[in-house]
């Protein structure tokens, strides 16, 4: 046998090998799990499994009892993902445990015990950011939580903080068995000097015209809604300072705080975007302050950038001709980002979210969003620098609804050391809620809601 025709036998030894080789033996070299988590909370639960490399997989429901069961094809089965069953607590709202073993060579199935009927949506995510890819399983109730019924019975939803499980030591396997289941740039700008309003004693809302009468004869008061969002949250942790701060936190306790006050109001009612760690996409955002009928929109962030001098609070507006200065163009980039380090799953289309993200065409929207600014932009004033005097706009994409005044703070620049220790400081977070209670109570003073309730 001449020299070429053994060649060409080897190369055809080697491409038979490859045509047979277990899918397994790649997925062990091309993907390992680098952290699973956990993100409770009453709209939904999310679960994560965030790995290096491609995989495929196929999800069935299994009734009697309800059971969500995933096939994945191309991670290992390690202690990382053995793990991910015990981040499921007793309270979560829609999954009793998980569990995940092999299921056949090359696939690792993970079977969710529900708590009843749920509507899940199961996809990939690809990197971005500091995340690897990432397998996302969103556990929905098949009835969407209403934000007017958190108004009425004044009962915040909770969610608790998963534990992480990062690059997991390799223990001894454990057996673990599965019951049968069907599968189915520029510089910003510097700090000026605080604009301090007047002081004034706390006005009282104009009084409101009274609503029909009820069934049962007394007759009811038309009261102002206010929606909070707090930024960021679950998978997106906003910006993170070099104390570890991270922006979800401290605009959730921000808003927490601002809610508290608002509600102590007898002519004012506050509901969150969120009231736990988890996230939240921002055509959500803007749907459920629509849902709940809100009177104003109150976006809750802390600003970082890329130098650790800028600082100073900001006020921002929907603009619908461009922002009105780089930094405010590079900011709004950002945040709208939000989506994409959040996780959202794009395969699943909204019939609603085109009308609720359609761009400001209302005049008497967009000016009572300026005025609104202005009051909080100048009660901040009182309580830290202002990063600039005016209020600025660009294309924030959470601050869309059509028919709501709707307004972005930056309470103040976590990326700046001085303000990352301030704004994790529970007397300063109070300042701050007081300062935009304040804005608030002055902007609605001047401008009285009128009666009668927006359309959904």
């Amino acid at each position: 046998m001449d020299r070429s025709r053994r060649s060409l036998l080897r190369s055809a030894s080697s491409w038979l090998f490859l045509s047979v080789t277990p899918v397994g033996a790649f997925a062990a070299n091309g993907s390992s799990i680098v952290a699973v988590r956990v993100w409770p909370a009453e709209d939904y639960t999310r679960v994560t499994i965030e790995h290096k490399g491609m995989v495929k997989f196929t999800q069935s429901v299994v009734h009697n009892p309800e059971r969500l069961v995933v096939d994945i094809e191309g991670i290992e089965l390690n202690n990382v993902l053995k793990s991910l069953g015990d981040k499921v607590g007793p309270n979560d709202p829609y999954i009793r445990q998980l569990r995940a073993a092999n299921y056949k060579p090359g696939v690792v199935r993970l079977v969710m015990d529900l708590k009843g009927e749920v509507a899940p949506q199961v996809f990939n995510l690809p990197p971005v950011g500091d995340y690897q890819s990432r397998l996302v399983m969103d556990i929905y109730p098949t009835v969407p939580t209403d934000p007017l019924m958190q108004l009425v019975s004044g009962k915040q939803p909770a969610a608790t903080p998963p534990k992480e499980v990062a690059k997991a030591e390799i223990a001894k396997p454990e057996a673990a068995k599965l019951e049968a289941a069907k599968p189915a740039v520029e510089k910003p700008m510097v700090a000026e000097k605080p604009m301090v309003s007047e002081p004034e004693s706390a006005p009282k809302l104009a009084e409101k015209s009274p609503e029909p009468a009820s069934k049962s004869g007394k007759k009811s008061r038309r009261m102002v809604t206010i929606m909070l969002d707090p930024g960021h949250g679950g998978e997106d942790p906003g910006a993170i300072g070099a104390r570890g701060s991270m922006e979800k936190n401290v605009t959730l306790s921000i808003a927490r705080r601002l809610r508290e006050r608002i509600d102590n109001d007898p002519n004012m009612r506050a509901a969150l975007t969120r009231d736990g760690d988890f996230f939240v996409p921002l055509g959500t955002r803007v749907q459920k302050a629509r849902k709940a009928k809100a009177d104003l929109f109150v976006s809750i962030h802390a600003d970082a950038w890329i130098k650790p001098e800028a600082r100073g609070s900001s006020v921002f507006v929907l603009s619908e001709k461009g922002a009105s200065s780089a930094a405010a163009r590079y900011l709004a980039q950002k945040e709208n980002e939000a989506d994409k380090v959040g996780g959202v799953n794009f395969t699943v289309s909204d019939p609603h979210l085109a009308r609720t993200l359609m761009d400001l065409t209302q005049t008497a929207t967009q000016n009572d969003s300026m005025r609104l600014g202005k009051s909080v932009l100048g009660n901040l004033g009182s309580v830290n620098a202002l990063h600039k005097s005016s209020v600025e706009q660009a294309g924030f994409a959470v601050l869309k609804a059509p028919d709501i005044p709707s307004v972005l703070i930056e309470t103040a620049f976590i990326s700046n050391p001085e303000e990352e220790k301030r704004l994790n400081d529970e007397e300063y977070q109070d300042k701050l809620a007081e300062a935009i209670m304040r804005g608030i109570r002055q902007y609605l003073t001047r401008n009285p809601v009128q009666t009668g309730s927006r359309s959904g």
